[in-house]
C-alpha cells in the first residue's frame, strides 16, 4: 500500500487528487448507458470468480480488443456452466447484458484479426510475459506486478479453452509455469508486501519489520503437519500421507486447527506490525525482536486470559518447556490468540468465551509440541492438517447458531428482556467453572447448545449442526433486565436511602421547633432522629426484597452460595425491621400494649440504651465500609484476590464477580470528588432545610388541626378523621419531587464552578482572539519547538546561541504552520491574500532579523516612512529608538532593506549598476553606524520612493510576461529618487573616482536587467512579501476573515501553550488505527442532489453559497489560479467543495487523512537535517535522495497508521441498480483510489452456486488504478449484522483489519484538521505519561460542533452540545472520575479491548447508545478513562427541531435502557458512596431528573385542582389562623430553573466565558434568550421526559435515523404533529386544561409574586410544549403554506389505514404505530398505563359538583348520572357513525332523516335542561372540559386492552372516537398558527428570530427563503 503511494506529500503544493481520478467512476453513475458500466464490477455474487476475467478483459482492450473479447466469451461460457438455469440472484440479467455485448463486439474484433484466435491469443500471452512479467521484475511497482500476473494467469485459463494441451507451444508451457510460480510471490497485500520479490518497497526494507518477519519465520523445530490425501487415479482405501511445508508460526497453528488462509494472512500482518512497532521504540534498528517486547505483547494480550483463569480457579494453559525457546513459543500463544480473536466473528463480543476456546486450544498446542497424552482420553495427539474452514465450522459456528437463536427469540428487540439471552448472558455463562462442563471438543449436545429440554433427535448429527428451533427460553445469567422503574432504587439504593434518611431527619428537626442545635440539647427530639435507623433497616429490606424480585429468572443459573446469600441477606434483613423497632420502642415514656411487654422485658438496658446499642450493631458493617473507603489500595487488593479466605470475607459484603472488582481511584482523586460531594451535599440540604421543609411545617400542623366542613363534591374519605392528609399529601407531595431532584440542580452550580476553574488552570481561552494571538505570536515557535521538536536534545540547545536557537524554532514552526495555512486555503476557508499575509518564511538565512509572518508587520513599514518623514531633531538616536521599540517594526524595517538590495543586484547584469547600488548600501549602513543617518539623508523623499518601490514589486509580481522595459523605467527613478531626493550627496556616488571612464549619458545606466530569476518559487516568495510589507497599511487584526479560520487559528496557538506531553519521533510513536462505521450516508452530493430544488425554490448549492460567502469567493479564486475552464471539471470541484460543507463520508476522509500527511511531514522534518528545515520543502527541487526520503516517510506513515472505514454494504451497492446505491458506491471507490492508505471493509453476501444458500464473508479491499483490489476475505458463520444493533456489529466485523496499539473510533459525521493531525503523537504519549496505579484505557478527546452557524436552533445545539464534550467531560474526567465514552473521537488501547469485548457492545435494544457501553466495560474491567482539551476534532450535529428531538428520543430511550442494565447496576453498586453520586447524577439520574421536574407540575396541579374542586382551599384561605405560607412556592421556584433550561445554560455560559471571554458569553446568553431559547430547551425537557419515561414503562426504544441533510426549510403541521402529538401536544393540553380548571374555579392568591411566576412558569411549559414545534419551523407563519399544511393534514387524517401504507400517507397507520410498544409491553407496564389513565376522570367527578344545574347536591348519584349522560352521547355518536356507514351510500334519505331526528331530540333536551333544570351556558362549557378527558381516559384505557376490545368487536368504535380526538386537537393547536399567519410581519420577524446568527453574518437568508435566485444565477 503504502510504501508506493499516498495522498500528496508536502513536495506538492495541492492535496487535491488529479481530476482523472476524481471523474473517472463518477462518469459511470451520471450516464447509466450501457457503455460506461464495467462489466467487471455489476457480477452478481454467486459468480464472484467471473471479476478477474472481465477486469482482464478491460485492461487489455485498448491493446487488442480481440483478446480481450476472447476474456468476455470465456467468462460468458463459465457462467453459463456455473448457473445453467440462471436461477442465481441477478444471473440472467448479467448474462443477457454480456451476451449483447459479445455480439456486438464478435463482429468488430473480427474484422481487424488476420490469425486464429489461438494463434493471436498465444502471441500476445507470449508477449505480455516478455514485456511486462520478465521486463517489469525489477522495476515495476509490487501491486502493478500483482495485476500483471492475475492477467497472465487469466490469459492461460482463456488459452486452454481454445485450444488442445498439447497444441500449446513449448515456450508458452514453460512462461505459463514461471507465472504460476510467482503466483504466491505476487498477492494483493495491505500494507506489507511480505512475499514480493525484485524492487523491494522501502516498508520492506526496515529493520523492525524484517525483525518481526524472521522472528515469526523460526520453524525448524516445530513438528511438521501431515497432509492426508489420495491420488485421483487410485481407488484403494490406502490414505497416502506427506509433510505440509509451512513459512511460519501461523501457518503452523492454521495446518493444526484449520483457520482460513484470509485470516492467516490478516493476522500474520496484524502480528508483524505490532512486534515491529513495540520493539523499535527508543532503541536503535535492530534485525532482532527484543525479549521484553514479546512479553510487554504477551503480558497485554493474556491480562484478561490470566485473570479468567484465577478467577474460575483453572491453572493457565500457557505453559514453558525447559528445553523450548520461549520466545518463538510466546509468539505461537499469541498467533494462536489472534487467530481465534480474527475469525470468531459475533464472538468477538464474548471475551471470556474467547478465553475458554483459547484456554482449550492452547492446550492442545502444548499438546503437539510435547506430544503428551490428552488429558481426557489418553489418547496421543495427531498432528494431522485440518481444512480451512475446520476451526469456523467445528467451533464458531455452533456458539454463533446459538446466538443467533437469542436473537430470533428477541424478536428483533421487541421481546422482554427477560425472555431471552442477550451476549452478557451468554458471555458470563464463561465466568463460572461451570462452562468446562462443555468440554473439548465441545459438546453440542450440552445445556449451554441445547434449547428444547427434550431434544434429543439431535445427536445423530453430525457436529456444528445444533438444532435451529428458538425452543424453551434459558435461564438468565447473574442479572435479568426487567423493565421497572425498581431498577434505580436498586443500582443506587444507597443514594436513596441517604435522602430519604436526611428528608426524614430533616422533618424531624424542623418539626421541633427547636433548629439544629436544640435537637442536640433535646432528649426526645434527639430519640426521635435517631428513629432514621428504623427507617434505614426497612429501606434495607426494600432492597435486599426487589433484589430477589428482579433476579428471579436467573436463580436457576446461579450457584448455591449465591443462593444462600440472597436468602441470609432476605433473613437478616427482616430479623433488622422487627428488632430495630422493638428496641427503639423500650425507649418511649408510655408504652402501650405490646411494646410495653417488649419494653418491660428489655428494661434492664436501661433508659434508651438498649435502642443504641442496637443501633451500633446494626450499623458495624457501614463502619467497616467506611474505614474501607479511606484505604482504597486495601480495598483493591481485597477485591482483586482470588484466595479463598478473602473471597470468603468478601462473600456478605458483595457478590464475587468477574467484572467490577478493585475500580477505586488513588487517594489523592478520592480526596477531590469527596470534597466536591461533601461541599454539594451541605449544600443542597441546607436549602432543602431552610427553603423547602422548615417554612412548610408550620402551616401543616395548621391544617392538620383544622376542622374542614364545607366539601364542595361527595366525600370519598372523611377527611376530618385523618387530619386533613390528603391535603398535607398535596402539598408536600411536589415539595418532596422537588428535593429528590434539586440536587441536579446543585451538580450543575458545582460542576460550572469546578469545570470553570480547572479549565483555566489548563491555560483554556489564554488566547481568544487574534488581537491575543498577535501579541503572544513571538513565544509561539518555541511553545510549539518543546512540544513537537524531536530533532534536539538538551546538549545541542546548550552548543547553539539564543539567535540561532531562535531561527530553529522558528524554521522548524515554519514548516507545520505553512501546511497548516496551505491546508486552509485548500480548504478555501482563507483566500490568496490572507494566506500570504499568514505564511511564515521557511528560511531566515539570508536576513539578518527573524522574519515575522506578513499579517504581524502589515502597516508597520508606512508607519516607520510616516515616523520618518515627520522627524525633525539633528541626530538619529529618538528615530532608531522609536523603530525599535516595536520589534516587529524593527524586523520589518531591516528585511525590506535587506531583501530589496538582495533583489536588485540580483535583477541587474552590469557590474556598474551593481557597484552604484552597492556604494548607496554601503553609504547607509555607514551612516547607520555612525548614528548620523538623519543629517546625511533627507527624511521628506522616503514616501515617494515608498510609491516608487510598490511599483517596482507590482510589476514583478505580474504572472504575465513581464514587461522589462517597464521594469528599467521604474528601477532608473527608483536610483533618480535616492540620489537626488533623499541622499544629501547622492551625485557623488555617480561621479566617484572608480567611475571616470564612463561615457555621458547617465539615461543609459540601468538597462540590462534579468527577471527570470523571478521565476523561481523562492524568490517570487520574497518579492509577494516584500510587496505586502510595503502595500497593506489597514491592522491585521481582521487576518484572517473567515470566522472559522481565525478560531482554528487561535485554538492552535492556545493549544500549544497547555500541557500537552512531549512528542516521541515518529519511529518511536504508538502506532494507531481510526476506525469509522459507514451504512448508507451521503458520501459526496451528486450534481443533481446539489441542484434539486425544494417548493421554495432553493438548491443546496445556492443555500450553501448564501451561507459560507466568503468560502465560494475563494473558491472561485482559487479555481482561477489553477485555471480550472472545463465545465465538467468545474462541476466536479463544486461537487466536492459542497459536500465538504455538509455531514458527508468524503468529508470524514479528507479529515483523517491528514493524520497521514501529518506524519509524512514530522518523518521529513524528522530526518532531512538542518539543511532540509531551513530551506522548506515547497522550495526544495526533488532529487534522488529526496525521493528515497519521500518513499521511507510514506513506509513510516504505513507503518504507524491504518485507516479502516467499515462501509457495511459496500458489497450490495456495487451490485445495486439504485441510482443513489451506485453512486455511494462509486463515490467509496474514488475515495479508496484517491488516499491510498484509506481501506474499506465489508460484508458481502454471495449465493452458493449449488445449493443457493447465502454464505458471507468479511471482506478487506483497497483502491487500485481504477478498481478496488480485494486484500483478505474471510468466511463467517452466518449474516453478522441480524444479531445484535447495527452499528456494533458493524464496527466489530471491521475491526480485525485494524492495526497497531491505539484505535479512534471516528463517526462518519466527524472532520479533523491538519494542524490537530500534528498532535497526534502527543495524545498518544499520554497511553504512557500516566500518573498513579493505571495507565489510561481510554483517552477522551474534545469535539467541536461545526454546524452551529446554519441557525438559532442549530446555534444552540452546538452551544448545548460543546459544553457537554468540553466543561462537562472536563469534571468527569477531574475530579469526579467517572468519564465515559460518550460516542467519538476517543481513543482506545487497542490491546486492552479487543480482549475485552471490543470498543461497543451489541446486545440488541438494551445496547441502544451502544458507545458508552464501551466506557462502563473498560471501568468495570479495572480502565481508566481520560479526557484531554488540547486537541479537538470537528463533529456534526443535527440543525432542525425535529432532527435535534429525534436525536434527544434516541438518547433519552437509550438512557431508559442503560437504567435496566447490569453495567448500571455493577457501577452503581460498587463504585464508592460519592462516586456513585457522580455516575448517577451524570448518566440515567439527569434523565430521571428531567422527568421528576415534568412531574412536578403535574403533581402540583393535580394536587391544587383537587383543593378547588373539593373546596379545601377556599376553606384553608378563609381560616383566620393560616397566613398564607411562600415556602411552598419558593421550593417550587427550583422546579422552573430546570424546566427553563437554565442548566444547560450555566455550563454553556462559563464554557464561552473561559474560551471567549465573559463578555462575549454574557451577550450570547442574552441573544439566546431573545431567540427564545429557553423555548426551545423547555421543549426538549418534553423530549427527555417523554421517551425517557416510556422506556421504562413500555420499552419500545429503537435506533431513530435523524438524517444529516441541512434542515432550513419548512416541516408540514402533519409531520409536526405525527411526530409531537403524544410526546408534547398531549400533555400541553392537559396541563392546559388543569391550569384553566385552576385560574376559573380557584380562589388565587394573587398577593404572591412567586405564585405568579410558578404558574407563569407552567403557562409557559404548556404553550412551549404546544406550540415550539411551529415556532421554530421555516416559513412556519407563512399564509400559502398554512393553507396547504391544513389541507395536507385533512387528507391525512381522513385516510383509511391498512397493509403496507405508511404512517406518513394515513392517520389510521400512524395511530397503530404509535400504539404498538403497548403490544411488547408486560403486564406491570399495562396495569400502570391504566391507574395512569384514570387520573383524567377527576376533572369529570369535581367539575359536574360545580354545575349550576347540579344545585350544590353532594350525592353521589351527580356523578354517576353525569356518567350517563356521558354514555348517552357516546351511544349517539356511534349511532350516526353506523348510520354513515349503513346508510350514507344506499339510503341517503334515510340517513338524513335519522339527523335530523336526533338533532331534533338534542335540542327538545337542551331547552327542557335551561327552561326545567336551570342549565346555565357556563355549565355548557364546563362539561365539556370535564367530559372531554373523560373520553380521553377511555381511549387510553381501551388501547391498552387492545386484545380485549377486538374481541368484543369495539375496536373500529375506539378507532372512530380517536380520530374525532385528533381533529379536535388539531384544530385547536393549529387555530393559533393560522391566526397569525394572517399578518405578513409575523412570518418576516419569526424568520429574523430563527435565522438571526446567519444575519449576523451577513447572510441572505430571507432570500433565501423567498427563492431569489437571481444573483446566484448571475454569478453562475
Amino acid at each position: 500500500m503504502a510504501s508506493t503511494s499516498g495522498t500528496k506529500g508536502p513536495f506538492e503544493i495541492s492535496r487535491q487528487p488529479s481530476k482523472r481520478m476524481i471523474r473517472a467512476p463518477t462518469r459511470t453513475v451520471e450516464l447509466p448507458n450501457e457503455e460506461n458500466i464495467m462489466d467487471s464490477e455489476i457480477v452478481p455474487s454467486s459468480l464472484a470468480v467471473l471479476v478477474p476475467i472481465l477486469r482482464t478483459a478491460i485492461d487489455i482492450e485498448v491493446e487488442n480488443p480481440r483478446v480481450a473479447y476472447l476474456c468476455r466469451f470465456h467468462a460468458f461460457e463459465k457462467a453459463h456452466t456455473m448457473d445453467p438455469t440462471s436461477s442465481g440472484r441477478g444471473v440472467r440479467q448479467f448474462k443477457t447484458y454480456l451476451l449483447h455485448k459479445l455480439e456486438r463486439e464478435g463482429e468488430i474484433t473480427e474484422k481487424h484479426t488476420k490469425r486464429t484466435d489461438a494463434r493471436e491469443l498465444q502471441s500476445y500471452y507470449q508477449y505480455f510475459y516478455e514485456t511486462r512479467i520478465r521486463g517489469g521484475e525489477l522495476t515495476k511497482k509490487p501491486e502493478e506486478m500483482v495485476r500483471n500476473v492475475q492477467i497472465a494467469t487469466v490469459l492461460y485459463e482463456v488459452l486452454k479453452t481454445l485450444v488442445t494441451p498439447q497444441t500449446i507451444e513449448e515456450k508458452t508451457k514453460r512462461y505459463a509455469a514461471d507465472v504460476e510460480k510467482k503466483k504466491g510471490q505476487y498477492e494483493h497485500y495491505n500494507i506489507l508486501p511480505l512475499y514480493a520479490v525484485g524492487a523491494k518497497p522501502v516498508i520492506m526494507e526496515l529493520p523492525e519489520i524484517k525483525a518481526a518477519i524472521a522472528a515469526l519465520s523460526k520453524v525448524d523445530n516445530l513438528p511438521l503437519p501431515l497432509i492426508h490425501s489420495r491420488p485421483d487415479n487410485d481407488d484403494s482405501t490406502m490414505p497416502m500421507e506427506r509433510v505440509k511445508n509451512v513459512n511460519d508460526i501461523l501457518d503452523w497453528i492454521a495446518s493444526i486447527f484449520g483457520f482460513q488462509k484470509g485470516n492467516v494472512a490478516n493476522q500474520r500482518e496484524h502480528l508483524i506490525l505490532l512486534l515491529a512497532n513495540m520493539d523499535i521504540r527508543n532503541r536503535s534498528a535492530s534485525y532482532e525482536i527484543r525479549e521484553e517486547t514479546v512479553e510487554k505483547l504477551m503480558a497485554t494480550t493474556f491480562k484478561n486470559y490470566e485473570s479468567w483463569c484465577q478467577y474460575v480457579r483453572c491453572k493457565s494453559n500457557i505453559r514453558y518447556s525447559d528445553g523450548h525457546d520461549k520466545q518463538q513459543l510466546d509468539l505461537i500463544y499469541i498467533a494462536l490468540y489472534l487467530l481465534i480473536w480474527g475469525e470468531a466473528s459475533n464472538i468477538r463480543f464474548m471475551p471470556e468465551c474467547l478465553c475458554y476456546i483459547f484456554h482449550h486450544m492452547c492446550n492442545d498446542v502444548y499438546g503437539v509440541l510435547y506430544s503428551n497424552a490428552i488429558q481426557v482420553s489418553g489418547d496421543a495427539y495427531q498432528i494431522v492438517t485440518r481444512d480451512d474452514e475446520h476451526f469456523l465450522r467445528e467451533v464458531i459456528t455452533p456458539l454463533y447458531e446459538v446466538l443467533m437463536k437469542e436473537a430470533k427469540r428477541s424478536n428483533k428487540g421487541k421481546a422482554s428482556h427477560t425472555n431471552w439471552r442477550n451476549y452478557d448472558d451468554l458471555n458470563e455463562y464463561f465466568w463460572s467453572d461451570k462452562c468446562f462442563k462443555l468440554n473439548w471438543p465441545m459438546n453440542l449436545n450440552s445445556d449451554f447448545f441445547r434449547h428444547n429440554e427434550t431434544q434429543t433427535a439431535n445427536q445423530g448429527r453430525g457436529r456444528g449442526q445444533a438444532s435451529t428451533g428458538a425452543g424453551k427460553k434459558k435461564p438468565k445469567t447473574n442479572f435479568v433486565e426487567v423493565r421497572t422503574y425498581l431498577h434505580l432504587y436498586r443500582s443506587f439504593d444507597r443514594m436513596w436511602i441517604f435522602f430519604i434518611l436526611a428528608l426524614q431527619a430533616m422533618i424531624i428537626i424542623a418539626w421541633s421547633n427547636l433548629g439544629l442545635i436544640g435537637v442536640l440539647t433535646d432528649d426526645d427530639v434527639f430519640r426521635n432522629v435517631s428513629s432514621i435507623f428504623i427507617s434505614y433497616a426497612i429501606l434495607n429490606f426494600f432492597q435486599v426484597t426487589i433484589d430477589i424480585i428482579l433476579v428471579w429468572n436467573a436463580l436457576r443459573n446461579m450457584k448455591f452460595t449465591q443462593l444462600l446469600r440472597y436468602f441470609l441477606k432476605f433473613v437478616v434483613a427482616a430479623v433488622w425491621v422487627v428488632v430495630l423497632p422493638v428496641s427503639f420502642s423500650s425507649s418511649l415514656q408510655n408504652p402501650s400494649g405490646l411494646l410495653e411487654f417488649f419494653t418491660h422485658w428489655a428494661g434492664d438496658w436501661g433508659p434508651g440504651s438498649l435502642y443504641y446499642y442496637v443501633v451500633a450493631i446494626y450499623m458495624i458493617p457501614n463502619i467497616v465500609a467506611a474505614i474501607l473507603f479511606f484505604l482504597p489500595p486495601m480495598r483493591r487488593t481485597l477485591e482483586r484476590s482470588n484466595m479463598r479466605i478473602v473471597t470468603l470475607l468478601m462473600w456478605w459484603a458483595q457478590p464475587k464477580l468477574y467484572v467490577g472488582r478493585g475500580m477505586h481511584e488513588s487517594m489523592f482523586s478520592l480526596i477531590k470528588y469527596t470534597l466536591f460531594w461533601i461541599m454539594l451535599l451541605i449544600s443542597k440540604l441546607a436549602f432543602s432545610y431552610y427553603v423547602e421543609i422548615s417554612p412548610l411545617v408550620e402551616p401543616t400542623k395548621l391544617i392538620m388541626a383544622m376542622h374542614i366542613d364545607n366539601y364542595q363534591w361527595h366525600e370519598v374519605f372523611p377527611e376530618n378523621d385523618i387530619h386533613n392528609l390528603s391535603v398535607v399529601i398535596s402539598i408536600w407531595a411536589p415539595i418532596i419531587l422537588v428535593y429528590f431532584m434539586d440536587t441536579q440542580i446543585w451538580y450543575a452550580i458545582y460542576a460550572t464552578l469546578f469545570g470553570g476553574i480547572i479549565g483555566a488552570f489548563s491555560h483554556l481561552g489564554e488566547i481568544r482572539t487574534l488581537g491575543m494571538l498577535r501579541s503572544r505570536f513571538q513565544s509561539v515557535p518555541l511553545a510549539f519547538s518543546e512540544s513537537f521538536w524531536t530533532g534536539r536534545n538538551k546538549k545541542n540547545i546548550q552548543e547553539e546561541s539564543d539567535d540561532a536557537y531562535e531561527r530553529d524554532n522558528i524554521a522548524y514552526f515554519s514548516q507545520v504552520w505553512n501546511e497548516f495555512i496551505n491546508s486552509m486555503r485548500e480548504e478555501d476557508l482563507i483566500g490568496n491574500r490572507d494566506r500570504d499575509l499568514l505564511l511564515v518564511p521557511y528560511s531566515s538565512v539570508d536576513v539578518s532579523v527573524i522574519q515575522w509572518p506578513p499579517f504581524l508587520l502589515a502597516s508597520k513599514i508606512p508607519i516607520a516612512v510616516d515616523m520618518a518623514k515627520d522627524y525633525k531633531k539633528d541626530d538619529d538616536a529618538e528615530l532608531f529608538r522609536k523603530i525599535k521599540s516595536d520589534g516587529y517594526m524593527f524586523s520589518a524595517v531591516v528585511e525590506c532593506y535587506e531583501t530589496l538590495k538582495e533583489i536588485i543586484l540580483s535583477l541587474l547584469l552590469d557590474a556598474e549598476d551593481r557597484q552604484v547600488i552597492q556604494l548607496i548600501c554601503y553609504k547607509v549602513e555607514e551612516c547607520i553606524e555612525h548614528e548620523n543617518f538623519v543629517k546625511e539623508f533627507k527624511m521628506s523623499g522616503l514616501p515617494s520612493l515608498s510609491e516608487k518601490l510598490e511599483k517596482f514589486l507590482t510589476l514583478l509580481r505580474a504572472e504575465d510576461n513581464k514587461s522589462e522595459s517597464q521594469i528599467v523605467n521604474v528601477l532608473q527613478d527608483i536610483v533618480e529618487i535616492i540620489i537626488q531626493d533623499v541622499m544629501i550627496d547622492g551625485h557623488a556616488i555617480l561621479h566617484a573616482p572608480q567611475h571616470h571612464n564612463v561615457q555621458s549619458g547617465q539615461q543609459q545606466r540601468f538597462v540590462h536587467i534579468d527577471t527570470s530569476f523571478t521565476q523561481k518559487r523562492s524568490v517570487m516568495e520574497k518579492v509577494i512579501r516584500l510587496h505586502l510589507l510595503l502595500t497593506v497599511k489597514e491592522s491585521a487584526i481582521n487576518v484572517p476573515q473567515n470566522i472559522e479560520a481565525r478560531r482554528r487559528i487561535t485554538f492552535f496557538a492556545n493549544s500549544l501553550f497547555m500541557n500537552m506531553p512531549k512528542a516521541p519521533k515518529v519511529r518511536d510513536m504508538l502506532s494507531f488505527s481510526v476506525l469509522t462505521p459507514y451504512y448508507k450516508e451521503n458520501v459526496q452530493y451528486s450534481n443533481d442532489e446539489l441542484k434539486k430544488e425544494n417548493e421554495d425554490g432553493i438548491s443546496i448549492l445556492f443555500y450553501l453559497t448564501k451561507i459560507y460567502p466568503d468560502e465560494w469567493a475563494n473558491f472561485d479564486e482559487r479555481m482561477k489560479s489553477e485555471n480550472v475552464d472545463e465545465e465538467e471539471d468545474r462541476e466536479e470541484y463544486v461537487r466536492q467543495w459542497a459536500s465538504y460543507r455538509g455531514q458527508t463520508l468524503s468529508r470524514t476522509v479528507r479529515g483523517m487523512m491528514y493524520y497521514w500527511q501529518a506524519l509524512l511531514l514530522q518523518y521529513l522534518i524528522e530526518n532531512s537535517g538542518d539543511y532540509g528545515i531551513s530551506e522548506g520543502y515547497r522550495t526544495v527541487e526533488i532529487n534522488d535522495r529526496d525521493k528515497r526520503l519521500l518513499e521511507q516517510a510514506k513506509a513510516l506513515a504505513d507503518l504507524k497508521f491504518t485507516y479502516v472505514v467499515s462501509c457495511q454494504l459496500y458489497g450490495s451497492q456495487k451490485k445495486s441498480k439504485d441510482t443513489f446505491d451506485r453512486s455511494c458506491y462509486n463515490n467509496i471507490l474514488n475515495l479508496m483510489v484517491t488516499h491510498s492508505a484509506l481501506r474499506v471493509a465489508y460484508i458481502d453476501e454471495t449465493e452458493d452456486t449449488k445449493g443457493g444458500k447465502k454464505v458471507y464473508y468479511s471482506v478487506l479491499v483497497k483502491g487500485g488504478d481504477k478498481y478496488d483490489e480485494e486484500i483478505y476475505r474471510i468466511k463467517l458463520p452466518g449474516p453478522p449484522t441480524e444479531i445484535g444493533e447495527g452499528k456494533p456489529e458493524n464496527q466489530n466485523h471491521a475491526i480485525i483489519f485494524t492495526r497497531g496499539e491505539a484505535l479512534q473510533t471516528i463517526d462518519m459525521n466527524q472532520d479533523n484538521y491538519y494542524e490537530e493531525a500534528f498532535k497526534m503523537r502527543n495524545v498518544l504519549e499520554e497511553f504512557h505519561a500516566h500518573k498513579g496505579q493505571r495507565k489510561p484505557t481510554i483517552l477522551g478527546l474534545r469535539e467541536h460542533i461545526f454546524t452551529g452557524s446554519v441557525s438559532s436552533l442549530a446555534w444552540f445545539m452546538s452551544n448545548q452540545e460543546t459544553s457537554f464534550v468540553t466543561i462537562g467531560q472536563r469534571v468527569l474526567a477531574n475530579p469526579l472520575k467517572v468519564r465515559f465514552h460518550y460516542g467519538h473521537p476517543d481513543i482506545f488501547d487497542r490491546i486492552f479491548h479487543i480482549t475485552r469485548g471490543g470498543i461497543s457492545k451489541a446486545s440488541k435494544t438494551i445496547n441502544l447508545s451502544e458507545d458508552i457501553f464501551a466506557g462502563y466495560n473498560s471501568t468495570l474491567r479495572q480502565g481508566y478513562i481520560t479526557h484531554h482539551e488540547y486537541i479537538q476534532v470537528g463533529k456534526g450535529r443535527d440543525v432542525g427541531l425535529n432532527q435535534i428531538s429525534l436525536f434527544e428520543a434516541k438518547v433519552a430511550n437509550g438512557n431508559g435502557e442503560q437504567t435496566l442494565c447490569r453495567d448500571v447496576y455493577r457501577l452503581g453498586r460498587r463504585f464508592d458512596f460519592f462516586r456513585m453520586l457522580s455516575f448517577y447524577f451524570t448518566t440515567v439520574g439527569f434523565y430521571f431528573s428531567s422527568m421528576i421536574t415534568v412531574l412536578t407540575v403535574y403533581v402540583f396541579l393535580y394536587g391544587r385542582v383537587y383543593m378547588v374542586l373539593s373546596g379545601v382551599e377556599r376553606e384553608i384561605i378563609q381560616s383566620p389562623n393560616i397566613h398564607q405560607s411562600k415556602s411552598l412556592e419558593q421550593a417550587l421556584a427550583s422546579q422552573s430553573v430546570v424546566q427553563l433550561g437554565l442548566l444547560l445554560v450555566l455550563p454553556m455560559v462559563m464554557e464561552i466565558g473561559l474560551e471567549k471571554g465573559f463578555r462575549t458569553a454574557l451577550g450570547d446568553f442574552i441573544i439566546m434568550q431573545l431567540q427564545l431559547a429557553s423555548v426551545f430547551f423547555t421543549f426538549q425537557l418534553g423530549t427527555k421526559a417523554h421517551y425517557y419515561g416510556r422506556t421504562l414503562l413500555h420499552g419500545g426504544s429503537k435506533y431513530r435515523p435523524t438524517g444529516r441533510g441541512f434542515v432550513v426549510f419548512h416541516a408540514k403541521f402533519a409531520d409536526n404533529y405525527r411526530m409531537y402529538s403524544r410526546s408534547h401536544f398531549v400533555k400541553g393540553l392537559e396541563i392546559l386544561i388543569l391550569l384553566i380548571i385552576y385560574e376559573i374555579y380557584g380562589e388565587s392568591y394573587r398577593s404572591s409574586t412567586l405564585y405568579f411566576f410558578i404558574t407563569m412558569s407552567m403557562w409557559f411549559l404548556a404553550i412551549s410544549w404546544l406550540f415550539a414545534p411551529f415556532l421554530f419551523n421555516p416559513s412556519g407563519f407563512d399564509w400559502q403554506k398554512t393553507v396547504d399544511d391544513w389541507t395536507d393534514w385533512k387528507r391525512w387524517m381522513g385516510n383509511r389505514g391498512g397493509i403496507g401504507i405508511p404512517a406518513n400517507k394515513s392517520w389510521e397507520s400512524w395511530w397503530d404505530e404509535e400504539n404498538e410498544h403497548l403490544k411488547f409491553s408486560n403486564a406491570r407496564g399495562k396495569i400502570l398505563e391504566i391507574l395512569l389513565a384514570c387520573r383524567f376522570f377527576i376533572y369529570q367527578y369535581g367539575i359536574v359538583y360545580q354545575l349550576n344545574i347540579a344545585r350544590r347536591s353532594k350525592s353521589i348519584l351527580v356523578f354517576a348520572l353525569s356518567w350517563g349522560v356521558l354514555v348517552i352521547v357516546l351511544i349517539v355518536l356511534k349511532m350516526v357513525s353506523m348510520g354513515r356507514r349503513r346508510f350514507g351510500t344506499d339510503f341517503q334519505l334515510m340517513f338524513r332523516i335519522l339527523k335530523a331526528l336526533l338533532f331534533l331530540g338534542f335540542l327538545s333536551v337542551m331547552t327542557v335542561l335551561f327552561v326545567v333544570c336551570a342549565l346555565t351556558v357556563s355549565d355548557l362549557f364546563a362539561s365539556i372540559l370535564a367530559f372531554m378527558p373523560s373520553g380521553w381516559a377511555i381511549i387510553l384505557i381501551a388501547q391498552t386492552c387492545r386484545g380485549l376490545l377486538k374481541w368484543a368487536k369495539l375496536w373500529a368504535s375506539v378507532k372512530e372516537l380517536s380520530r374525532a380526538y385528533e381533529y379536535v386537537m388539531g384544530l385547536i393547536i393549529f387555530m393559533p398558527t393560522a391566526v397569525l399567519s394572517w399578518f405578513p410581519f409575523v412570518s418576516e420577524f419569526q424568520t429574523r428570530l430563527l435565522f438571526n446568527q446567519a444575519f449576523s453574518r451577513g447572510l441572505q437568508i430571507s432570500m433565501i427563503l423567498a427563492g431569489k435566485k437571481d444573483t446566484y444565477n448571475k454569478a453562475e
